[in-house]
């Protein structure tokens, strides 16, 4: 309906050239509008490729969730490190609403890891998907140890995500401490050469650095401020004992 209007507006103002205009200008809207005259789906379809505040924060919980119950022991540590981080982040009533609305999710359904994967992939940066394993890393060390069923845990997600088994291995190496961690938050091995070793480097800032993180959540912007602290402690290691 709206197309023939829109035509005959066109052909009165602008003549035959205004009446093709006006054409598929009308058509354009009509196609935008369902019976019911809301926008047809593809306009949902759109809004949907970027994740809102509320989705991501629930999201972020459920992953929290999975990591703490990954090693069956239910760690109080963890879940006040996750509760006071949030509290810390969004305020206490933003906090604990979050908490009601994933409670009540919970009761309904099973959280899947995949599917929640899934839709963060969809609508997230890789760099904000490597600052969020970053923080479930951090939700396992909360105890004092990161448990080898944490690791298997955060790693299943970290495949979900898409994150290559390299980024994965330089995340872990700033929680589980071995002879060449530093080397490994580079992500290259200790036979690297000087040059090898700052070109790493370089390639690590602009990879990390916070201003990639274009997110509005605060939880994982403070973890791509702390993994980014995290590349530069590996920086001066690697200096220190090469004399650099």
């Amino acid at each position: 309906m709206i197309k023939w209007i829109a035509a005959l507006l066109g052909y009165y103002l602008f003549r035959f050239p205004g009446a093709i205009v006006g054409f598929f200008l009308g058509s354009f809207i009509d196609n935008m509008k369902d019976s019911g005259g809301q926008p047809r789906s593809v306009l949902r379809d759109i809004t949907r490729q970027s994740v809102s505040p509320a989705d991501f924060e629930l999201n972020l919980l459920s992953l929290c969730s999975l990591v703490i119950k990954a090693d069956g022991n239910v760690s109080k540590t963890e879940m006040d490190y996750v509760r006071q981080y949030f509290i810390s982040t969004y305020g206490k009533d933003k906090a604990n609403a979050i908490f009601r609305t994933f409670n009540d999710i919970n009761k309904k359904r099973e959280i899947s890891a995949s599917r929640i994967c899934n839709y963060l992939n969809q609508r997230t940066r890789y760099a904000v998907r490597l600052q969020l394993l970053h923080f479930l890393f951090g939700i396992a060390q909360a105890d004092g140890t990161v448990s080898k069923a944490e690791i298997s845990k955060i790693q299943e997600i970290a495949g979900y995500l898409k994150v290559s088994l390299r980024d994965f291995e330089s995340i872990k190496a700033m929680f589980v401490k071995e002879a060449d961690t530093a080397y490994k938050i580079l992500e290259i091995d200790k036979t690297a050469t000087d040059n090898e070793v700052k070109k790493a480097y370089r390639t690590m800032v602009k990879k990390y650095h916070p201003d990639r993180v274009n997110t509005q959540d605060e939880a994982i912007k403070k973890g791509a401020e702390e993994k980014f602290k995290e590349v530069q402690k590996a920086y001066e290691t690697i200096q220190s004992e090469r004399g650099l």
